[in-house]
């Protein structure tokens, strides 16, 4: 199962995780990803703690020191999501790269349906994406998440009906070929397509968090994410067909 592009000595699939105050959900969801993965591929797990003030950083510690294939990347102070995400795929060592939340929500079990989806699509797949049902959260969480996917949908056209499930699996080099900016995760398969990738979906099962709070609020990101949208719709809409050259001889 290994991608030819893989380095030699190389695992073939990296799976990302941002945490932030998830000290409590470490060691379960770890041995959620080992229960997946084992014996399928060769793989590594890289856990982005974006500055958390609580355990976090000594639990995981402790967790490499019985997991040979757990790395930790830490940011001194919190960046955000996206800059976790985009942390650990740039020091992930697999050609193909899986993400999903810390907290427990997005369940371990479904990435091997995403992986194979994108071996599965040749380089015509760039991305795969959950797409959660059985929403877990709470009445006035999941009627935001409606009308935001609404919206964003009928802006942006992008043929995802949830793009805010952190179960995803995409190629490393076209990931780190999107434009960045804070809020990236909530556009990936827009800006996926955007590079004429195609988009591949996966239904996954939602389930509560295993401990703690979310680390993200309604009007925290509300008028944020306004600005985001904007920003992708514009850059979709000045993105220029790529010229195909030949020489003449």
């Amino acid at each position: 199962m290994l991608d030819p592009n893989t380095p030699s000595g190389a695992p073939a699939v990296s799976i990302v995780v941002p945490v932030r105050n998830e000290a409590d959900n470490l060691a379960p969801l770890i041995a959620e990803i080992a229960a997946a993965l084992d014996g399928r591929w060769d793989y590594e797990i890289v856990y982005v703690d974006d500055g958390s003030t609580d355990a976090t950083p000594q639990r995981l510690a402790e967790l490499r020191r019985e997991r040979a294939n757990l790395r930790q990347i830490r940011h001194a102070a919190s960046c955000g999501q996206s800059a976790a995400v985009r942390s650990g795929v740039r020091a992930a060592r697999g050609a193909i790269v899986a993400t999903l939340d810390g907290d427990g929500q997005n369940n371990p079990a479904f990435i091997p349906d995403l992986i194979r989806a994108i071996e599965q699509g040749g380089a015509r797949v760039g991305l795969a994406a959950g797409q959660r049902v059985g929403r877990k959260d709470t009445g006035f969480k999941k009627l935001q998440s409606k009308v935001a996917n609404k919206v964003r949908g009928g802006i942006l056209k992008d043929g995802t009906r949830d793009s805010g499930c952190g179960l995803k699996a995409f190629r490393r080099e076209v990931f780190l070929s999107l434009p960045y900016f804070d809020g990236l995760h909530r556009f990936l398969p827009a800006l996926v397509r955007r590079e004429g990738y195609d988009v591949a979906y996966v239904d996954v099962a939602d389930r509560p968090r295993m401990s703690g709070v979310s680390n993200y609020g309604f009007f925290d990101r509300l008028w944020v994410g306004l600005m985001d949208l904007a920003g992708v719709w514009w850059l979709i809409r000045r993105k220029k067909a790529i010229a195909v050259a030949t020489e003449v001889k």
